[in-house]
């Protein structure tokens, strides 16, 4: 795929898009942590991909491969990528451009424990992406390429999204693109198609394109999701009901 991206890392401010703010409650927190442009989707068949890495202290690994989402879930990453070299502190992000070589290190005393969305070529989805690393696991995996991809540049982003305690059922809304998601805290309620399914801490959660949803919280502490996101440039992300 031709690839042209920005590298947008930790941004600690909130992001409300227009189409969200309609479906969600106004306690609803959304985080945008990394951002990034994709030129095309539609050379191949994409799926969409999600690891789980742990890196011991004072070790190091290197990715290499389709474009993908890091989120740090405990622990502090250095990273150098394109030639810049940054810390990503616990709940930070990174996109990582497709070929480009993400070096990743971990300093003493603690190990980390992060996180890899990848957006990958259906062909390649069997090829390792990282150096040894101590323990690897994959969460999910789209079981078929993703469909309804437009044509043109899209957007793919990396965003915290905490839901309030005792949250109903918010307004049925459906994905332009596709999602991928990680439950980081909490129990809640994903409804689709006539049921109810309980979604809770460590969790994968996949919204392909057109999937009528709601999200609900009934319990007593924040539902707290981490949300890979890839929608056509210019095209909400979310919309109410389904996409024309």
């Amino acid at each position: 795929m031709r690839v042209r991206s920005h590298l947008v890392v930790a941004l600690v401010c909130c992001f409300p898009m227009a189409a969200l703010a309609q479906n969600q409650p106004a306690s609803t927190v959304r985080t945008v942590l990394a951002t990034g442009r994709i030129a095309s989707v539609v050379d191949t068949p994409l799926v969409f991909r999600l690891l789980s890495f742990r890196l011991p202290a004072a070790q190091a690994a290197s990715y290499t491969g389709p474009n993908a989402m890091l989120y740090a879930i405990s622990g502090a990453l250095g990273a150098e990528l394109g030639g810049n070299s940054q810390g990503i502190a616990e709940g930070g992000g990174l996109f990582i451009p497709v070929g480009q070589a993400a070096n990743l290190s971990v300093s003493e005393p603690d190990p980390a424990h992060f996180l890899l969305f990848i957006l990958s070529p259906a062909a390649d989805a069997e090829k390792p992406l990282l150096g040894p690393v101590a323990a690897i696991d994959e969460l999910y995996r789209s079981p078929e390429p993703l469909p309804s991809l437009q044509a043109g540049p899209h957007e793919f982003s990396l965003t915290r999204v905490s839901l309030p305690p005792a949250m109903p059922p918010n307004p049925p809304h459906s994905r332009s693109g596709a999602a991928l998601y990680f439950i980081a805290a909490g129990n809640g309620t994903f409804i689709a198609e006539g049921k109810t399914e309980p979604r809770r801490t460590g969790m994968a959660h996949f919204e392909p394109h057109g999937l009528v949803h709601q999200w609900a919280n009934p319990g007593n502490e924040p539902l707290v999701l981490i949300q890979a996101n890839i929608s056509q440039e210019g095209i909400p992300a979310v919309v109410a009901g389904s996409p024309k």
